[in-house]
């Protein structure tokens, strides 16, 4: 039975990985900002067959609350053999290119709180010495484009660190995977104009995590054919990239 902690634990995304978790007569801690939210998926998991969902509400911006709550995950779970980060909020562009407050607060909402609760995670789980830190990043981070640099930029923050966690955290047994997904139909993107073809559902990327973490993968792109779209951006020259209406 594994012990798993989800945070942003009602995103559509993070609810599809918990499903196939709960299949396993997992133990989960589910940590979100909405107290009926997170017990309409708490009660969801342990109907699939979880043998526990546990609940706490916390806002990933109040950085000074992580250490509490990964103490309460601790006490409830005893151990931890995964943790899926999983919040994040879409910006938008143009509002963040007028108002310097509103790209701040979506900086922290996207890079700053993730990388402020790894910090305590990293250092329980080297202590622990073993399991697994999944990470959601984003294929936004991998090249700074003109129709959304804030969250690309928040997400390559997000990447880096993970990258260089991971060198640390390998050498202690513990094992951190970077998840980069593309087009995903959400509630987060219902409004925007996606690419039938190159859109998938939250279903599609959480068979990919669950199976990430099981090989112990370092970096995952879902589906898998975003490792090949990104590498064709990542090397279209300045000159030509800074032209396109990407």
């Amino acid at each position: 039975m594994k012990k798993i902690v989800i945070i942003g634990a009602t995103s559509a995304i993070a609810i599809a990985c918990a499903r196939l978790w709960a299949a396993e007569q997992s133990e989960f801690f589910l940590v979100g900002r909405h107290q009926d939210k997170l017990q309409q998926t708490s009660a969801d998991l342990v109907a699939r067959g979880a043998q526990a969902a546990h609940s706490y509400v916390l806002d990933l911006i109040d950085f000074q609350q992580h250490a509490a709550m990964l103490t309460q995950a601790l006490q409830t779970l005893g151990q931890i053999d995964v943790i899926l980060i999983a919040h994040g909020t879409l910006p938008d562009q143009h509002q963040c290119e007028q108002d310097v407050h509103y790209a701040l607060q979506e900086f922290n909402n996207n890079a700053l709180s993730v990388l402020a609760l790894l910090t305590p995670v990293a250092n329980h789980m080297a202590q622990q010495g073993f399991g697994t830190i999944a990470v959601i990043s984003s294929v936004a981070g991998d090249r700074g484009r003109g129709s959304n640099y804030l969250y690309g930029s928040a997400k390559a923050a997000v990447t880096t660190f993970c990258e260089g966690l991971r060198a640390r955290m390998f050498k202690v047994g513990v094992h951190v995977l970077t998840i980069k997904p593309g087009f995903v139909a959400t509630p987060m993107t219902a409004d925007l104009n996606l690419p039938a073809k190159l859109t998938v559902s939250p279903e599609v990327v959480a068979k990919d995590i669950v199976q990430a973490i099981a090989k112990r993968k370092d970096v995952l792109y879902t589906p898998w054919f975003w490792a090949w779209i990104m590498k064709i951006i990542i090397h279209i020259p300045r000159g030509i990239f800074k032209k396109l209406k990407l």
